[in-house]
């Protein structure tokens, strides 16, 4: 089937909410369902600097949309696929509070559990449960011999009767920190929606998967735990699956061939494996998904799919030759009233975040896409200050754990923030010189482009293939026989992202440093900082 784009005007954009009007009157009427989904909020209730997205301008899309079904007949559900938290300052320090009631606002059905939806203590996450208006789902997390969250919730429209199932990755136990989720675990998502869709056709017309496992190009994890791709084609009878976590939009080029180069405003063709439809709506709330389908006599079809841009901008040149940015596609108003509902938290986190760090000469590089795949200069300058504040002989950080660049000219709170949101603290751990060899193995063997990928500072690598072949610490060759000091967060320290646990070595240290605070106050003291001297390979700060 060919998938034609909806009309991106406000008059024809947007979609979703288990309405409560009037059913068609037979079967042979058939349903008209619209189904619009989001992914991977993290923390982005406010537009950016840009104007690009924000949950005001969403609010207008998702309120159009539903009322444009609703006069047609039709009816519709709001989705998301996980990841509320993290990402941004004000929300970060706010407990993503105003991203929750937004949700609220907006009157989102339902949404996957995220692995991020751990990185705060159980206390946070409990305040967020009750504060939601609408449950968070996830099949596959147990507390003893019980399931922490709901596994699924049906709707019924008009007498359609839709599941809505969570499932969460299952790396979420090697992503967050051991305290956030003891005593939890996290089963194989595929496993339990095995035993759960039968169950649910016996009860549902359609049956939705919501999960935050990714969207894998032919199902090629790599390292990661398998995703949605895989799930669709071992689990017979799930008609859709709103998908969040690889945080990309699942637009296919051809069979199990992903569009990488997607451009927003673009038709997009959604996956298809095994039956089941796969959509992800990028990240950040770029984009609100609409997918079109009707239910007839027991069939399912999908009519149309769109990925709607929220006021995201593109770079043109203008007659002058300068750059400037313009939509995509037509400008999207902000709705009054959940402008009204988030500018004091807005005013709030500007009011803390503003007051300036430092300043750098140009962009200290730590781009999701370039930290997770190369050495960069954010990730030497991350590891210096670690080292400087314990007087380790080189550091080690997962990519994963920086989650911005610092910009060129003034850097703020606010920016260190973003590159530190997870509140980590920093450890240290005395190694022989043979012990670093073999942590260093492990850590040459981690996929790039995912947040396990190694930054390094103090020390230099030789990696072919894979294969750690030479190390050298400030000029010299690692000695076996010697004993260095390692400084790393938390995080890793207890196993995270597939590291080795070294909590239990007899020399680990927790310094109780905070990593933001670490970062700010390196930044504040070697400013203004000379870019160029963070460049990766170079160990060694020069002031």
């Amino acid at each position: 089937m060919q998938i034609t784009p909806s009309a991106i005007g406000l008059a024809g954009l947007l979609a979703l909410s288990a309405c409560t009007h009037t059913p068609p009157t037979s079967p042979e009427t058939g349903y008209h369902l619209t189904v619009l989904h989001t992914n991977d909020h993290h923390g982005r209730f406010w537009k950016n600097r840009d104007g690009e997205y924000g949950m005001a301008a969403r609010k207008t899309v998702v309120d159009a949309i539903r009322q444009e079904v609703r006069a047609a007949g039709g009816y519709s559900l709001l989705l998301d696929g996980g990841d509320v938290n993290t990402g941004i300052p004000e929300s970060d320090l706010q407990d993503a509070v105003p991203d929750f009631k937004g949700m609220n606002l907006l009157g989102y059905d339902a949404m996957a559990v995220g692995n991020h939806e751990f990185d705060k203590s159980p206390a946070v996450l409990k305040m967020q449960r009750a504060l939601a208006n609408f449950p968070m789902l996830s099949a596959n997390i147990y507390q003893g011999s019980e399931r922490m969250f709901a596994p699924y919730k049906i709707f019924n429209l008009g007498g359609l009767r839709v599941a809505v199932l969570g499932l969460t990755t299952e790396d979420t136990q090697k992503m967050v920190h051991p305290d956030n989720i003891r005593d939890l675990k996290f089963h194989n998502p595929i496993q339990e929606a095995a035993k759960l869709v039968p169950e649910l056709r016996s009860q549902a017309d359609i049956v939705i998967a919501a999960t935050h496992m990714g969207h894998y190009e032919n199902g090629k994890h790599g390292t990661q735990a398998p995703g949605d791709v895989e799930m669709a084609r071992s689990v017979h009878g799930i008609d859709l699956v709103v998908g969040g976590h690889t945080q990309n939009p699942a637009c296919m080029k051809a069979e199990n061939v992903l569009d990488r180069a997607y451009v927003p405003g673009n038709g997009c063709q959604p996956d298809r494996q095994n039956g089941t439809w796969i959509v992800q709506a990028h990240e950040w709330g770029k984009y609100v998904g609409r997918a079109d389908f009707t239910y007839r006599n027991g069939e399912f079809k999908l009519e149309k799919y769109s990925l709607i841009p929220i006021n995201l901008k593109k770079s043109v040149k203008t007659d002058a030759g300068t750059a400037t940015l313009k939509p995509y596609t037509s400008e999207i108003p902000e709705n009054r009233t959940m402008l009204e509902l988030l500018q004091p938290y807005q005013d709030f986190g500007q009011q803390k975040l503003q007051s300036k760090v430092g300043s750098s000469d140009a962009l200290l590089q730590g781009d999701r896409a370039v930290v997770r795949s190369q050495p960069t200069s954010l990730g030497v300058l991350v590891g210096l200050a670690m080292m400087e504040r314990t007087r380790a002989d080189f550091a080690l950080v997962n990519a994963g754990g920086v989650r911005d660049s610092l910009p060129a000219g003034t850097i703020t709170y606010r920016d260190v923030l973003k590159v530190h949101p997870f509140g980590n603290t920093i450890a240290t751990v005395d190694l022989s010189g043979q012990e670093v060899l073999d942590y260093l193995g492990v850590a040459a063997k981690m996929s790039p482009g995912s947040g396990a990928f190694p930054q390094l500072a103090g020390i230099r690598l030789l990696i072919t293939a894979g294969i750690l072949k030479e190390a050298s610490i400030q000029g010299q060759a690692l000695d076996p026989a010697k004993t260095y000091r390692m400084a790393i967060n938390n995080f890793i320290a207890a196993g995270g992202d597939g590291y080795p646990k070294l909590t239990g070595h007899q020399s680990y240290a927790d310094s109780g440093y905070v990593d933001a605070e670490v970062l700010r106050a390196f930044i504040a003291s070697h400013s203004p900082l000379a870019a160029g001297h963070f460049e990766p390979g170079d160990s060694v700060l020069r002031n």
